[in-house]
């Protein structure tokens, strides 16, 4: 159940918010003295606060500071009866998510505590979030590529030029924008991702930049969108390849101001947001089929981050073998195992088109079917799908690396089909990308069932 804490000197005022929320389903406590109220956020866990500012123990704008100090992350509405526009800013300065006046409108404080929660969740998953590159928060490998990569999210990070991360699926391009976020200014402000191929062109407007509440059918409440709820930090635009030509035009119009306009809304919203794109595409081939806007493409790539496939750097392998080793082992309580050289030798030789994430995922199939502390090249031979002689057949039928990765993308793409029993669910959960994905893919490559 999300959990909110009230601190207001006003009993009364507490029991209204609380009665309003719990019918809500939200769990609620409250304090009518600031000191217990910071005790309870203390030794508590709470996914908003809903603050007053005149409080004889102490202000509100006092509590804001320590309860910031005590977790940065948690959301904090102001409600006072002192709606002027100074406190707004002071307590906007301090950290505040929202400010409302009283008397409380309902609806009002039902919409702000939504967003508070949505974003206090958002910024702790970002916190806890271990992703395919990282070990104790830094990126791993030891090749020539990844070094530079680092050296320039050393120097971009701090700075608040865009970035636009390129490289295929599994690379790890949404990890390169989380450390480029980490390690700037805005480390403490939200991370906000967008998949931009996981939302339906109708709806995209609509997640960007919120909608008011009868904006269209299905609107029965406002929605705050996700440029919104990045103020002050960083959105990240993923596959920003598939985004409408709409939605582009919208995008670079908000760059250009720095304002947007919820879908039904004519208020203009200032958004101070630092924008990180990336995508699987050639956005100049996308230009010029007239798939991507050339005017976005330049605002958005300021500084552009290539992260080449895994295969493309083996040096890498070994590492991330043996960080992905002792993640699993302690995700499924089991105790850590080593590759012998033999098999890390076949590990490296494979073409691996789902690059680290396929890589993490055969490791822990692995670790799960096979029962022995040394993973040997004879336990793992299955991984050569159709054999090395079959890998063979492919590199030498191929005229070019578009044609080779393709046809190893098809043989290992089919051997995955036919271990699931053809079951689409479960083929693009091991794939580990979205069945529509796989439809797809499965159309290009002339993938059909056979008896």
């Amino acid at each position: 159940m999300k959990s909110i804490i009230i601190i207001d000197d006003e009993k009364e005022i507490c029991e209204s918010i609380k009665f309003i929320l719990e019918y809500e389903n939200y769990g609620v406590d409250y304090s009518i003295k600031a000191s217990e109220g910071i005790n309870k956020i203390t030794s508590g866990n709470f996914s908003a606060l809903l603050l007053d500012i005149q409080m004889p123990e102490m202000s509100g704008f006092e509590v804001l500071k320590k309860v910031k100090e005590i977790t940065p992350t948690l959301s904090v509405i102001i409600i006072s009866a002192h709606g002027s526009v100074e406190n707004a800013i002071k307590a906007t300065k301090l950290g505040a998510f929202d400010f409302i006046e009283k008397p409380i409108d309902r609806d009002k404080l039902l919409i702000s505590v939504r967003n508070a929660v949505e974003q206090s969740n958002l910024i702790a998953e970002n916190k806890e979030i271990k992703k395919t590159l990282t070990g104790d928060g830094k990126i791993l490998g030891k090749s020539k590529a990844i070094s530079g990569i680092l050296e320039i999210i050393d120097r971009v990070a701090p700075l608040e030029t865009r970035v636009l991360i390129t490289g295929e699926n599994g690379t790890g391009k949404e990890l390169v924008a989380r450390a480029i976020h980490n390690n700037s200014e805005r480390k403490d402000k939200p991370f906000i991702e967008v998949n931009c191929a996981a939302i339906p062109n109708e709806l995209i407007e609509s997640e960007l930049f919120g909608h008011e509440k009868g904006s269209f059918t299905g609107a029965f409440q406002q929605r705050i969108g996700r440029f919104e709820l990045a103020n002050k930090g960083t959105l990240f635009l993923d596959e920003i390849g598939d985004m409408s030509l709409q939605a582009q035009s919208k995008v670079l119009h908000a760059l250009e101001s720095g304002r947007i306009e919820r879908v039904g809304g004519a208020k203009k919203i200032e958004v101070d947001v630092r924008v990180i794109s990336a995508t699987n595409k050639n956005l100049k081939e996308e230009i010029d089929k007239g798939n991507f806007r050339e005017d976005l493409y330049h605002r958005l790539n300021v500084i552009p981050i290539h992260i080449p496939p895994l295969r493309e750097r083996a040096d890498d392998i070994t590492i991330l073998i043996e960080h992905f080793t002792n993640d699993i082992a302690v995700k499924h309580k089991k105790p850590a195992i080593k590759f012998s050289d033999d098999a890390i030798s076949l590990m490296q030789s494979l073409p691996w088109t789902g690059n680290v994430r396929e890589l993490r995922n055969v490791i822990e199939r692995i670790m799960i079917l096979v029962d022995k502390k040394e993973i040997k090249r004879s336990d793992i031979d299955f991984l050569a799908t159709t054999g090395q002689s079959k890998i063979d057949d492919i590199i030498d039928g191929s005229n070019s690396f578009h044609e080779f990765k393709e046809k190893a993308e098809r043989a290992f793409i089919l051997k995955q089909l036919k271990e699931n029993g053809w079951n689409i669910s479960k083929t693009a959960e091991a794939l580990d990308i979205q069945r529509s994905h796989l439809y797809n893919k499965m159309k290009k490559y002339e993938i059909e069932k056979t008896d």
